[in-house]
């Protein structure tokens, strides 16, 4: 038993260091301006990557491709990339006042541009987790591309397989492929990958887009053909950092102008001086709960809560969400659709200008000037959470005066990897601590596990751990710190950021108020423990819709009951 422990910390602890090093790595390699993924420069990322093995990436280091990983890493990245030789990260550099159109990756709201055959530019906007995001997910996709190298090439001399010499036809062509045809290029294809023909018609479904139904095959192609460009010719494929984003990076830039917006359209409304309450939140959990009962009445009428969030859940019943959307903006709703390049929309609710049907009956007589705003942003990714709260806590200057919002509470709402229990449970923090450092923040959670009870949901209390992210993480080290005396219950990527912001605005600064309450609960959206439960494994569905409704009618009543 003793040595089996033993062994289990040791992984741990090489994950962890390989963590470490990973995100070493790409500091420097940002600071150095370029480097060459697959050359020298990029090795200690490709060797630190495989020794971690993260769950989200599967297979990366048998000699079998990855096809769940690969369509993870896909769907946040730009349409095309993978037949790009040269991808440049940049800052917001004018490019959508230019004839490039932008390719915004489903998964992942980022600008992306495609300069020439050759190069993709993505901006980066969302500051240091999103550029170790988009360079994790590269290594993956050049490391797959280089299993596919070493299956087709059968010498020095650049001959090829017959499988690849077949699969290069059928990109080729110029018609659209017929059934059978493709049913031929998919046996080729699923020799080449090491996968069985019915693995790779299942996954070719997953990736098909109307524009390419064969865009599986043509992301395979273009990953072996650069890849065997590198190994034959050397013409390695390049990751450049523009100067301007290295001169921008971490002043805040994006958020500052975000802040002063949200500011500037809260006095213009006379709401700066109101009791102020903060969510960190999606677009449309917290107006469906204050306005769909009331904008929905003939719809709603023989339906409980659950079915009406389901339906307007459903992406096929945008006539419904649009109903709610007009009526809201009708009612108290400001929507602020983001120009700054945080990519976070934000909606500001009028509580004076509504009724909320679970508002407790004494609401209605509270004096307008006290009644709440409700400030309601959309999720920031990784560290921008802190840059975006700092700046938002910050006072606004109004004729040469300085006015600090009356901010009452800050309530979090979000999606996390759970380590005790399954997709769609809900996690309950006490303290985030924060991956990698010392550094811990203890929480006077004002949510409870006994406010989400009796609902048919299980809950968990415990401590989160905010990782750096949450493609780099593997059981061995999730393990570690589940068993460990932390009591951590699950990760996620932006709590540790927002309670130091917090925490800074109130205690050191005195921007808000020292006791200003804080709310955090996080709903399930995977188990990185469970094999077939990782976030390459698909999204949670309708699953996802009773607790993220649960958890937002438990924050604002506790707002509406403050």
């Amino acid at each position: 038993m003793t040595s089996v422990k033993k062994q289990g910390r040791t992984r741990a602890q090489e994950s962890s260091n390989a963590i470490e090093r990973m995100y070493i790595t790409m500091r420097h390699l940002f600071n150095r301006g370029f480097y060459k993924p697959m050359g020298v420069s990029g090795e200690t990322l490709r060797e630190s990557l495989l020794v971690l093995r993260p769950e989200i990436y599967g297979s990366i280091a048998e000699d079998k491709a990855e096809l769940e990983g690969l369509l993870y890493v896909i769907d946040r990245l730009p349409d095309g990339i993978e037949e790009c030789t040269f991808i440049n990260l940049t800052s917001e550099e004018g490019y959508k006042n230019s004839h490039f159109i932008p390719i915004i990756p489903p998964k992942r709201r980022r600008n992306c541009y495609r300069i020439d055959e050759e190069q993709m530019n993505i901006e980066i906007t969302r500051g240091r987790s999103e550029i170790y995001d988009i360079l994790t997910h590269l290594t993956f996709l050049f490391v797959e591309s280089h299993k596919i190298s070493r299956r087709v090439l059968i010498d020095e001399e650049g001959a090829t397989t017959r499988d690849w010499v077949k699969l290069e036809a059928a990109i080729k062509s110029e018609e659209e492929l017929t059934q059978k045809e493709r049913e031929v290029a998919i046996t080729h294809t699923a020799n080449i990958l090491g996968r069985t023909f019915n693995e790779l018609t299942a996954a070719r479904n997953k990736f098909t887009s109307k524009e390419n139904p064969d865009r599986l095959l043509h992301i395979i192609y273009w990953l072996g053909k650069l890849a065997i460009e590198e190994t034959l010719n050397n013409k390695k494929r390049t990751v450049t950092f523009s100067p301007v984003l290295r001169e921008r990076l971490g002043h805040h830039l994006h958020g500052e102008i975000w802040a002063d917006r949200i500011k500037e359209v809260l006095r213009e409304n006379n709401l700066l001086t109101r009791p102020i309450h903060i969510i960190s939140a999606n677009m449309h959990s917290v107006m469906n709960t204050l306005y769909a009962k009331n904008g929905l009445k003939r719809y709603t009428s023989g339906k409980d809560e659950l079915q009406v969030y389901e339906a307007l859940s459903d992406n096929s019943n945008q006539s419904l969400r649009d109903k709610v959307f007009k009526h809201a903006k009708q009612n108290g709703m400001f929507y602020i659709e983001d120009a700054s390049g945080t990519n976070i929309d934000v909606q500001l609710f009028d509580t004076s200008k509504f009724n909320w049907p679970l508002a407790p009956a004494e609401f209605n007589g509270i004096n307008t000037d006290e009644k709440p705003v409700i400030l309601v942003m959309d999720y920031a990714f990784g560290e921008q959470a802190y840059e975006t709260m700092d700046e938002l806590l910050k006072p606004i200057k109004v004729d040469s005066k300085k006015i600090h919002l009356n901010v009452k509470s800050i309530s979090i709402m979000g999606k996390a990897g759970i380590l005790e229990g399954g997709k769609g449970d809900i996690m309950i923090p006490r303290a985030h601590i924060f991956e990698g450092t010392a550094d811990n923040y203890p929480i006077k959670n004002q949510l409870k596990k006994k406010n989400l009870e009796g609902y048919g949901i299980d809950v968990c209390e415990g401590t989160m751990i905010t990782v750096l992210g949450t493609s780099l993480q593997n059981k061995e080290i999730l393990k570690f710190f589940y068993n460990s005396s932390w009591n951590v219950i699950g990760l996620e990527m932006e709590g540790a950021h927002y309670q130091k912001a917090i925490q800074a605005a109130s205690k050191i600064r005195c921007n808000i108020a020292k006791d200003v309450k804080v709310r955090y609960a996080y709903y399930a959206s995977d188990n990185p423990l469970e094999t077939g439960s990782t976030l390459a494994s698909g999204g949670l569905g309708l699953s996802g819709v009773k607790p993220t409704y649960l958890i937002t009618e438990k924050i604002l009543e506790q707002i509406y009951n403050s």
